[in-house]
């Protein structure tokens, strides 16, 4: 019984950070050339979540040296929750990008 519990538990806060726009994350990794970037996700479901955040996260991860865009998916959403007809919903977009720091 503890054990659903606990499971029941980490998959609400798994659905609250996800709707709160708590994916702003930017992880190191391989580019095809063999150089090092940046895989870069912004997605959520919040008016706060925007390509701006992409950006402002790439900036910060690279610096003064600035950064190029390696490649970019598309603005994607769905609604997620609520009912059939997506009321009491949330949009969630999906936004990622790599980047790649200049030198």
């Amino acid at each position: 019984m503890k054990m659903m519990n606990r499971a029941a538990c980490l998959a609400a806060l798994g659905a609250v950070a996800a709707l709160g726009g708590c994916a702003n994350t930017s992880t190191m990794t391989y580019l095809p050339s063999g150089d090092t970037g940046f895989a870069i996700n912004c997605s959520g479901g919040d008016a706060s979540t925007s390509w701006a955040e992409c950006y402002k996260k790439a900036g910060e991860t690279c610096g003064a040296y600035g950064y190029e865009v390696v490649s970019k998916d598309t603005d994607g959403g769905a609604t997620t929750g609520g009912t059939v007809g997506g009321i009491f919903g949330a949009n969630i977009k999906n936004r990622s990008m790599v980047i790649r720091c200049k030198q």
